[in-house]
């Protein structure tokens, strides 16, 4: 049942259409003038977080544009992200096809703490009951990223506690245009992109075609990802606009899950035993559809329809990295040793898995002066649904590493159906008052999850449980601008990640499978920042940051997936970044640059003490004391970079990466286990460089790109097993502009 401030909202939400048609005849019959047509077609954009006056965002944000992107030429998403402050990424595999994005210090597995989007749309297997990420839109296509940090999140959830990464995709062209890229390097890489569009008063139609493939960090880790995405824009008048995007994914790879044992990756860290038959397949379908009413110069009503599926199996079979002495064990060949030879003879375990979820979402943009004071508003409402489909098959047979053969003949080990229905309603104003912005904003996100566990652990099972829950997101955020091309800023907001109900589910001592229903995380994050380009041809900016955490999810870190609520915890620190651009400062077209950004994460801990025992309270499984450090939460991340811009149409750019020291458990153990799954993640620095030439009146481009430049070898990761980092990647290409 919903509760009254949420009837409330709801009401209001289903009379925007009629109070913005009102809006549009009182204001239209009193402002009409000959410009307005073209005017109000000018206004279409809907594929923005970030709002038109950036001055007056009341929190810290970066744009990653798109002459930035061409400039860097990044590898893969971890690349075009290095220069925002507070992120880190944890590169498992060569391409990040797994994206593991860390915002301020936050877990970065799966990024299931920071909120992926694509023009808006959430791109996570399942946004409530699955966050992780298996995908990130190709660079090929994106125009933009944007990364909001602080206040600004009560419009989008629902993961609010880190921030929110929005890939904003190339718009429909206005003429015809095309391009076409190759690129080709080192460890077998190479890909292509082809753009081809053409458009006009009507509107506009658009095709983009991706391909890369490749080595990954380990041997027998080859990837290969193919991805067509279909935009339309219909004019239907002047205004009223449809955008539509149709898009088709498919990742085939043999990147594996799980990690190495101590003794295997001393003896050779970018082995992967079973990686001949261990892969991963995924497959992802998407619609959007936008419908844009432009009211009039001040008022824009756009109603989005977003729909996702996607299925994905992974096959492997290593479940116990390092259990036999620092080796790892074949997961259904007991006792015999993980090797290319053994992994042949022996089956393993599938994990196919179906995702579906659709969402409709109006939003009333309207800017007034209701009390008096100049003003931006937005009220919106979304309904959000999703089905899960979990299943898992086990066998020790090698035929098993087929599929069909495992779902006809193996163990039937798992059959959970999930299912998630989450309202979300929004308003949020700004008022301007002379050099000062105000903006107060409320989230409330009503959410219904049912679990119904029909098979865990091979038996056949009856559990049916609800994890239901109503949230109020409260945020305010104040930005000042009395200084010329200066914000300062402040911003309080209540972060959520609702609890996830794959994380629920357990199996005791006594085989029992049991529901454990972990609580949301919620925190309550402020901020205080400053960023300027008062100074001509220098920007800066820096953000004094606290996430203080109610009740934060962790790992038993007892190898059974098992998550519970730890408690406390609190993530403090400094974000500093700038630009020098000489050439700007002393008026030449040739143009030398120096920049960088360092993350200070000075605080990143548990606030309290706790034992974790299993579900049955009898077997103690982890311990953490108060102070001890979180996870995956570098104190220091700096990059820095210089770079040269010739008149002609050439640039080069050289950079460092550095990030220090990490823990990969919740007791800040030093010293490495045999599995592999404790131990420190000592710092490491990677050496990157870029150069590209477009000759003056030439419609090509030539590109190239180097990344780990000193091929230095290190630990990336030990959440399955120690994984090391990427080896030297360096690529080039040609793209050619029609």
């Amino acid at each position: 049942m919903i509760k009254k401030p949420m009837m409330g909202m709801a009401a209001m939400i289903l009379v925007m259409p009629a109070f913005a048609a009102e809006l549009a005849s009182q204001q239209d019959t009193a402002k009409a003038t000959p410009g307005d047509e073209q005017l109000l077609t000018d206004k279409v954009k809907v594929t923005s977080i970030l709002p038109d006056r950036l001055e007056a965002v009341p929190g810290s944000f970066n744009v990653v544009d798109e002459k930035e992107l061409k400039s860097r030429q990044p590898f893969s998403v971890r690349e075009a992200l290095n220069q925002v402050p507070g992120i880190n990424i944890v590169g498992e595999d060569a391409f990040v096809l797994a994206p593991n994005i860390g915002i301020r210090g936050l877990n970065p597995r799966r990024t299931s703490r920071t909120l992926l989007m694509e023009d808006g749309m959430p791109l996570f297997l399942a946004p409530y009951g699955d966050p992780s990420a298996h995908y990130s839109t190709p660079l090929d296509r994106v125009s933009r990223i944007e990364v909001v940090k602080g206040s600004g999140q009560t419009l989008y959830g629902p993961q609010t506690i880190g921030g929110m990464i929005n890939f904003v995709t190339k718009p429909v062209p206005k003429e015809f245009q095309a391009s076409v890229m190759a690129i080709i390097g080192n460890n077998n890489f190479s890909g292509g992109h082809v753009n081809i569009g053409t458009g006009g008063d009507w509107g506009g139609i658009m095709l983009d075609a991706v391909n890369r493939k490749g080595d990954g960090i380990r041997r027998n880790h080859d990837f290969e990802i193919n991805e067509l995405t279909l935009k339309g824009q219909l004019n239907l008048d002047d205004r009223n606009t449809l955008i539509a995007k149709v898009g088709w994914y498919e990742e085939n790879s043999s990147v594996s899950e799980t990690g190495l044992g101590l003794v295997e990756y001393n003896e050779d860290k970018y082995q992967a035993p079973t990686g001949k038959q261990d892969s991963f397949n995924h497959t992802r379908k998407t619609l959007q559809l936008q419908h844009i009413f432009q009211v009039n110069d001040k008022a824009k009503l756009s109603t989005q329809f977003y729909y996702a599926n996607s299925e994905r199996a992974s096959f492997r079979q290593i479940n116990d990295p390092g259990g036999l002495g620092g080796r790892s064990e074949m997961d259904r060949c007991a006792g015999v040793v993980a090797t290319e030879a053994n992994s042949a003879q022996c089956g393993g375990r599938w994990r196919p898995r179906d995702f579906d979820y659709w969402g409709v979402e109006p939003r009333l943009d309207i800017s007034h002066s209701l009390f008096g004071i100049e003003s931006d508003a937005v009220i919106g409402f979304r309904y959000h649904k999703e089905d899960q489909n979990r299943n898992q098959y086990r066998d020790g047979n090698p035929l098993a590493q087929s599929l069909n053969w495992a779902i006809a003949n193996g163990s039937h080990r798992e059959d959970i159906r999930i299912d998630v229905e989450a309202k979300s309603y929004y308003a949020q104003n700004t008022f301007y008052l002379g050099n000062w912005s105000v903006t107060p904003g409320l989230r409330v996100e009503d959410v219904k999850k049912r679990t119904n566990i029909a098979r865990a652990e091979g038996a056949l099972q009856d559990i049916q449980y609800d994890n239901n829950e109503t949230v109020y997101l409260p945020g305010l955020g104040v930005a000042w601008n009395g200084i010329a091309n200066t914000t300062f800023f402040a911003g309080i907001h209540r972060g959520y990640a609702p609890p996830r109900p794959d994380r629920d589910i357990a199996q005791n001592t006594l085989g029992d499978v049991v529901a454990s229903r972990t609580k949301a995380e919620k925190s309550t994050n402020i901020e205080f920042g400053v960023r300027s380009h008062y100074f001509k041809g220098v920007t800066v900016e820096s953000t004094l940051f606290n996430i203080d955490f109610d009740n934060i999810v962790i790992g038993t870190g007892d190898g059974s997936g098992r998550f519970i609520n730890a408690g406390k915890a609190q993530h403090t620190g400094l974000e500093i970044a700038g630009r020098v651009d000489l050439g700007t400062v002393y008026d030449t077209p040739h143009n030398f640059y120096v920049s960088g950004n360092y993350t200070s994460l000075f605080t990143a801990k548990f606030r309290n003490s706790r034992t974790i025992v299993d579900e049955d309270g009898d077997v103690t499984t982890d311990s953490f004391d108060s102070g001890n450090r979180l996870t995956y939460a570098p104190k220091h991340i700096a990059s820095v970079n210089f770079g040269y811009q010739h008149p002609v149409g050439f640039e080069a750019r050289i950079g460092v990466d550095y990030v220090s020291k990490q823990y990969a458990d919740n007791t800040n153990t030093t010293a490495a286990s045999l599995s592999g799954l404790t131990g420190t993640i000592p710092s490491y620095a990677l050496i990157s460089a870029s150069a590209s030439y477009r000759p003056i009146g030439s419609k090509a481009t030539f590109f190239v790109s180097g990344h780990n430049l000193g091929d230095k070898e290190y630990l990336a990761s030990r959440v399955d097993g120690m994984v090391a980092g990427r080896q030297r990647q360096v690529f080039g290409g040609v793209r050619y502009d029609f």
